[in-house]
């Protein structure tokens, strides 16, 4: 089935950065794939992480990305995103896509609720960017998370791999 986030298909890598008050920064390498699901209105999606210079395992996490089919007046498309880390942590997003020209597009996610396990960090709230422009996507990643409130975490510049 063909849809909306169609765009993000195929396998994603990069680089990118990571902060927050309570760890050290980091660098780190990226790869996310999007897969379609045959008949389904949503796409399977799969993100790794390793660490820049030690190229040791930093996260993942694994879920379903799916368009709900309503567009707005300017064009956008509700979108609900379902994620799980093998950190304990499961997020469920909602928000917009919205094309932005000729081959881009612009997806902007808040978390509606975030599940933890009993020895998960305490992760409160988190939001997601992304720009897509053609074989390029860029993303920033806010959490609210150990006591502090919603704020910058990740931002990183992918690729497409074809």
């Amino acid at each position: 089935m063909s849809g909306p986030l169609d765009m993000l298909l195929g396998t994603w890598a990069g680089r990118g950065r990571g902060f927050y008050p309570s760890i050290e920064p980091f660098e780190y390498t990226e790869e996310i794939t999007f897969s379609a699901v045959a008949g389904k209105p949503f796409l399977a999606y799969q993100q790794r992480t390793r660490h820049a210079t030690e190229d040791r395992p930093l996260h993942a996490e694994a879920g379903y990305w799916r368009w709900v089919g309503e567009v707005s007046a300017e064009g956008a498309t509700l979108v609900e995103v379902v994620l799980a880390h093998p950190t304990g942590v499961a997020e469920i997003l909602h928000g917009t896509f919205a094309p932005a020209g000729s081959g881009e597009a612009v997806l902007a996610l808040a978390s509606r609720s975030v599940s933890l396990t009993a020895t998960a960090k305490d992760v409160r709230d988190t939001a997601r960017h992304l720009v897509i422009e053609g074989d390029v996507l860029r993303y920033t990643m806010r959490m609210g998370a150990v006591g502090l409130p919603l704020q910058d975490h990740l931002e990183a510049v992918l690729e497409r791999r074809r």
